[in-house]
């Protein structure tokens, strides 16, 4: 498995694989083909289908513009095998091309084509599975944020210090903002509104209120552009921020208490993503939001003083239960029903834990088999479920 660092991304909204993966294409696509009289992006399938919503275009023309001009090609229509995410970059002489590159952003801000999947990327993970993971905490009487700082080194701790430090901005920062977000839903923020009202109500409600609000104003911020941490991607990057935030300040944990728990959701969400996708596109919001409550729960286990068993059954709990969720954002945007299901998996992710804690962290599914379902269920959902908004409420709900 990768670093942490190729996870628990820093970087603006509203969609890790709509705009910071292609945004980075298209810097590395100039880096390869400096001089040509102008270019030529092709994009296919999801991006293609939800990309101006998502601001797709917008942010391969921010980096390739100033060089020369650019056209957008839009072909919904063509899904390639790879994955839904494709994009051709294209450099032109007058009307002759010389140079072209197909690249696709597989999810988190990542990118990939045949080429790369023939030199996998640097492993710093002996173990890929939490259940040889949890065996080696037991064996070694150690527990997930441990098997982290064994295998990254102790410089990781500097770089989740810097992606704490960004979630917790991106929280105030959506907490004092308000108006309606871009985009032409006319959706307008709640975050604001959330946080006030949380504080008239009884301990129970308002604990639930501000969760709800710490969500909202991340992903707010998301939607609105703005510089979020992907966790494990943009479209879900309200989830794990939520949860800690709120357990950071109304339980005093200590800061690197915190950045344990960090290193904890992501590894979770890392095993996730090399044994499956976190990508909307390939295997529906489950990889998304789903993986993020996942993350979250694991996180919050541990904070509580759960065992490695009960951490992996709160992780469990949290994507079992949102196996099958379609990705169907109304008109390509990550708005509608993307942000109110960040506030209610971060919810869920401290009902996971509760649950995991009561127990003694016996369960008979492992993490390990539901993201195995979640690959084959997501593979399994008809295309219009996955991020091409041709279908679920991206066909039934109209714009304002």
């Amino acid at each position: 498995m990768e670093s942490l660092r190729e996870l628990f991304k820093i970087g603006n909204g509203p969609s890790s694989s709509h705009t910071m993966g292609p945004k980075k294409a298209a810097e590395l696509f100039l880096g390869r083909c400096p001089g040509a009289e102008s270019y030529r992006v092709t994009l296919y399938g999801s991006l293609a289908a939800t990309g101006r919503g998502h601001l797709t275009d917008q942010a391969i023309l921010a980096s390739m513009t100033p060089h020369a001009p650019t056209e957008i090609v839009w072909r919904p229509d063509i899904v390639p095998a790879f994955h839904p995410n494709g994009m051709l970059f294209e450099g032109l002489r007058g009307e002759e091309v010389i140079d072209s590159w197909t690249i696709y952003s597989i999810g988190g801000g990542a990118l990939a084509n045949e080429t790369t999947r023939q030199e996998p990327p640097q492993s710093v993970y002996p173990l890929s599975t939490i259940s040889e993971i949890k065996e080696w905490c037991y064996r070694e009487g150690k527990t997930y944020w441990e098997y982290v700082n064994d295998c990254e080194g102790p410089e990781i701790w500097d770089y989740l210090d810097t992606v704490w430090t960004t979630m917790c901005e991106t929280i105030r920062q959506g907490l004092n903002n308000d108006g309606v977000l871009p985009g032409g839903l006319k959706v307008a923020r709640k975050a604001a509104t959330y946080f006030v009202k949380s504080k008239s109500y009884s301990d129970s409600l308002s604990s639930r209120a501000k969760i709800y609000a710490y969500a909202l104003a991340t992903s707010e911020e998301n939607a609105s552009g703005g510089v979020v941490v992907t966790a494990p991607t943009c479209g879900s990057s309200g989830v794990v921020p939520a949860v800690l935030y709120h357990l950071a300040t109304s339980r005093d944990f200590l800061r690197i208490r915190i950045l344990r728990a960090l290193a904890t959701a992501g590894l979770f969400g890392n095993v996730a993503k090399t044994n499956s996708s976190i990508s909307g596109a390939e295997v529906g919001c489950q990889g998304e939001v789903g993986v993020a409550c996942a993350m979250a729960a694991a996180a919050a286990c541990q904070l509580f003083g759960g065992t490695p068993s009960q951490i992996e059954y709160a992780a469990e709990m949290g994507l079992e239960h949102h196996l099958g969720l379609t990705c169907d954002p109304v008109c390509g945007l990550v708005q509608v029903p993307c942000i109110e299901r960040n506030a209610i998996a971060a919810a869920r992710a401290l009902d996971a834990n509760i649950y995991a804690t009561l127990s003694d962290g016996a369960h008979l599914v492992s993490f390990d088999k539901v993201v195995e379902v979640m690959n084959e269920t997501g593979h399994n959902l008809p295309s219009l479920y996955r991020e091409t908004a041709e279908g679920g409420l991206a066909k039934r709900v109209e714009r304002k």
